[in-house]
């Protein structure tokens, strides 16, 4: 895949983590994903960024505000990881400050952090319960 699906597959993703708490639980809806999964993909997208910048599709800037996002995420105790992913994000203020972080490597990448959500897959186009979050575009490598 190219670099611009990644640059696109990142976008989407932290457009996801900058949303407001209610526009991420309606995103949510039934859908049950655990938070170890959104910050596997954080992780994932950390990575991603590494090499877009290295590659000259991602400014510096763009990856040093994406890895604060890692780095706050990574601070989540593990009992944290455990829970739903809804549940976290209406009783952990780790996950506001993962939007305020979001928020800016978006407003740094593109001018504003107000972005379209990304489509969810529909329940024929969800992978088996725990091989991958509900929002990794098929075929992207596991981090």
């Amino acid at each position: 895949m190219n670099d611009e699906h990644w640059r696109t597959w990142t976008r989407l993703f932290l457009s996801l983590l900058a949303a407001d708490q209610q526009d991420q639980l309606t995103w949510l809806g039934e859908r049950e994903l655990t938070t170890d999964l959104v910050v596997d993909d954080i992780e994932f997208a950390c990575l991603i960024g590494k090499g877009l910048t290295d590659r000259g599709a991602f400014e510096p800037e763009n990856l040093r505000d994406l890895q604060a996002v890692g780095r706050r995420v990574a601070e989540i105790d593990a009992d944290g990881r455990t829970v739903q992913w809804a549940d976290a994000l209406a009783t952990d203020p780790a996950w506001d400050e993962v939007r305020t972080l979001a928020r800016r490597f978006l407003v740094t990448l593109l001018g504003d952090w107000r972005r379209p959500l990304p489509r969810p897959l529909s329940e024929r186009e969800q992978p088996a319960a725990g091989t991958t979050p509900a929002h990794r575009p098929e075929g992207a490598p596991r981090a």
